[in-house]
């Protein structure tokens, strides 16, 4: 894959409890696929199932849609989540994000903002866009360079030198 190039999957599921594993499950998959540590697969489970919590929990008072973007790059996994039905291409939604404030006193943030703190501890960058229902972009960067860096220096140190 080319540097600019990436693999797109989407996704649009009930927003109900019972389809956050389907999106567990996908993220494992992909994750694994391009070369994520089991820490690594487990943490981006971990946050994408509370972003997709949040969506069932809060963003509809009836039937609604959460919408799944996965974005594939050659050194990074990009996982959107959209809630109020909107289906969204991420590269046109860059300019609308803005950086979770991890700073912002809980009481200001909207229900379910504990969330979004478990969710910033666990990905390496966390946007928000508040335009036409809420969309969360996570992403985790692959740090191939430092398990190749550490693996060669393993190959080539001699014991008892």
């Amino acid at each position: 894959m080319s540097q600019h190039e990436c693999d797109q999957i989407t996704m649009s599921l009930p927003a109900k409890p019972e389809y956050v594993g389907v999106v567990r499950l996908t993220v494992s998959g992909i994750a694994n696929r391009i070369g994520f540590s089991y820490d690594e697969i487990e943490d981006m489970k971990i946050a994408v199932a509370e972003a997709c919590t949040n969506v069932v929990t809060h963003a509809y008072e009836g039937e609604g849609k959460m919408n799944v973007s996965f974005s594939v790059q050659h050194d990074r996994l990009e996982v959107a989540v959209a809630d109020k039905g909107q289906s969204f291409n991420l590269s046109d939604l860059k300019d609308h994000l803005k950086p979770v404030d991890a700073d912002q006193p809980v009481a200001e943030l909207k229900e379910g903002g504990l969330g979004l703190f478990l969710i910033n501890t666990l990905m390496d960058k966390v946007e928000i866009s508040n335009q036409a229902g809420v969309i969360l972009v996570m992403t985790k960067f692959l740090h191939r360079d430092e398990v190749e860096q550490h693996v060669d220096r393993i190959n080539t140190t001699q014991p008892g030198q």
